[in-house]
């Protein structure tokens, strides 16, 4: 028996489905993440301390955001290319950049004043923000044109 492609069509609604599951996740961040620098962010946080926070409780609910965010980035890339070997690849940048952003994440909240606000804004976006898809589509794209 041969092996049938699946339709574009089916790939361009399991894309479209995993963006509004983005959507949806930005949508409802208050309700679903523990997250005080959310309120922080959105006042004028330029002039403020650092809010209170629990550091384990924050650590689990970035980890658990950047999870979701990256299980439905690692889909697109998927339904996108439909190569494996540029979704593993894919997946350990994710791991790895998770690693680094969240260390230097607490380390700025651990050991800078709020005068670091403006770099920690930018670190956390890319945490809770599936900012890497952005980046990542254009260059796997230009990769896989020009090899």
């Amino acid at each position: 028996m041969q092996y049938k492609k699946k339709p574009k069509i089916v790939d361009f609604l399991l894309i479209g489905f995993c963006v509004l599951t983005l959507a949806f996740i930005r949508f409802f961040e208050e309700t679903l993440f523990y997250d005080p620098f959310l309120k922080y962010f959105k006042n004028d946080y330029l002039n403020l301390p650092f809010p209170d926070f629990n550091g384990i409780g924050l650590f689990f609910s970035l980890l658990f955001r950047y999870v979701l965010n990256t299980s439905l980035s690692l889909a697109v890339i998927y339904f996108l290319f439909k190569d494996v070997s540029i979704t593993k690849f894919a997946s350990v940048l994710y791991l790895l950049l998770f690693f680094m952003l969240i260390g230097m994440f607490f380390g700025i909240v651990l050991f800078f004043d709020e005068n670091s606000n403006f770099i920690l804004f930018y670190m956390r976006r890319f945490i809770i923000q599936p900012l890497f898809l952005v980046l990542f589509i254009p260059a796997f794209y230009f990769q896989k044109k020009h090899s």
